[in-house]
This record gives structure tokens, sequence and C-alpha cells, in this order.
């Protein structure tokens, strides 16, 4: 496992933590997914199987503290985010952070399918691929067509015979290719693979120049307080201190 600085995660570190938070997207928050990655036997985690996340005890020779202080750089760095639940805060993706996992995803799913065949395992039961998030599946899809390898057509006939029409629809155009041996565009795949290893340097938090609604002039809104109001669960503000000072002393009287 790579190691990272305290301004910096590898890339291996930033994969992990974007696939322990797929367990509990919006559903649970930075603490939960610290005990995850650290590999904690509480009884939470065990009860809602998160001890079985491919990256459960990624971190755990790291305290927890440690591993909380990594979600909060990734936080900050633009690849996860806060969204609250009434008074809880929920971990989300950014659509740079969603970006990385549906092709991480999409990959260890076409993993899975690699190792049935190995396996000799015909026809499994391919119910799990419904009603998934649509852009993963059709990533996938595209990821299938790219191995150019016929061994996929019963995996994908079976998946057919149970999903939604668009779905289905994109199955058969699969399954069309794999039969007709089409070329693979290299171009498309070397673009997606390029706009990934983009994302994947995140972006800095910086200070904003935010537009005042009350007297039009732009006023600075520094990383500090960005990180105040995303805690808080509170909107950017939308007036600048002057013109929030004044409004203020104007209730008072």
């Amino acid at each position: 496992m790579k190691k990272s600085n305290n301004n910096h995660l590898s890339e291996e570190e930033k994969r992990a933590i974007l696939r322990a938070a797929d367990e509990i997207i919006a559903t649970g928050g930075r603490t939960l997914l610290a005990k995850i990655l650290k590999g904690s036997r509480e009884k939470k985690v065990l009860q809602l199987k998160l001890d079985k996340c491919p990256v459960y005890g990624y971190f755990k020779s790291e305290k927890l503290e440690e591993v909380q202080n990594k979600i909060e750089w990734m936080i900050d760095y633009d690849f996860l985010d806060i969204q609250y639940s009434g008074k809880l805060p929920m971990i989300i993706f950014t659509e740079r952070g969603w970006h990385i996992e549906r092709d991480q995803m999409a990959d260890e799913i076409l993993r899975e399918w690699q190792q049935w065949i190995e396996q000799g395992i015909s026809h499994p039961d391919m119910s799990y691929l419904k009603d998934r998030n649509r852009e993963m599946i059709l990533l996938f899809l595209e990821k299938v067509k790219e191995t150019q390898d016929k061994r996929y057509i019963p995996y994908l006939k079976t998946w057919a015979e149970i999903d939604y029409k668009k779905v289905k629809a994109k199955i058969q155009e699969t399954i069309k290719a794999l039969e007709l041996n089409e070329p693979i565009d290299h171009q498309v795949k070397l673009k997606r693979e390029e706009s990934t290893k983009e994302m994947l340097e995140g972006e800095a938090p910086q200070d904003l120049l935010l537009k005042c609604y009350e007297c039009g002039e732009r006023f600075l809104f520094t990383v500090g307080e960005q990180k105040f109001y995303k805690q808080k669960g509170f909107v950017y503000p939308k007036r600048c201190n002057e013109c929030r000072n004044q409004r203020d002393e104007e209730f008072l009287w």
C-alpha cells in the first residue's frame, strides 16, 4: 500500500476511499466511512454488512483520526461532499468523485465476470445489475465491448432477459459488436482514460469571489469560510459582509 503525506493522497488511497464511500452514499457520514476503512468491528458496521466491502480495513494500521483526516482531504479536494439529511451530514460524491467511482465500479464488475468465466460459471444470476446507476451500466457495457471477448455473450443474453427495455437495447448492441468483432475505438478509450487520470488529480480548495445579491459588488469567500459553511450545512452567502451587517442593523431597529 502506498503511503500518503499530510498534503496528498496516492491514487490507490483515493480510489479506496471512493469505493468505501459507494457503500454508504447519502445514507452515512464521515465517521461511518472512516470505520469501514479502518476495519471496525462495531455492531452497526457488521449489521449493515459493511465488512463485505472490498476495501474494508484498507487503513487498518492507522488511527481512526488519521483516516478521518484523509476523508476530510477528499472533501477539500472535490472528491466527496456533505449533504444534510435533516441535521445529519451525509457523504455524497462530487461530479469528480462519481466520474472516478463509476469507472472503478465498471472495472470491478468486469473483473467479477472474468472470474466467473475462469470458474466455469455459465448462467449467473444477473438481477444484481438491475436498477444500478445507468451511467455506470453503459460504461460497463462499453468496457465489455472493448474486450472483444465472445465468452461474455451468454452473460449478456442472460442479463438482457431480466432488465428494462433501454438497458436491454444497449446489451443487444454490445452482443452484436462482440459477434461481429467490431474494432475498438482506441481514441474514445484513450480519451476516457485520460479524463479519469485528470480527475484523480483533484482540485485544491481556493478562495472564491462571490457577487453580492444586494449591492452587486464582489466579495471574498475564503477557504476557511467555505469549510465552516459546509460543516454546518449552510448555503453560500448571497450578500457581502457590509450588506449583511446593514440588514442586521435594520432588523434590530
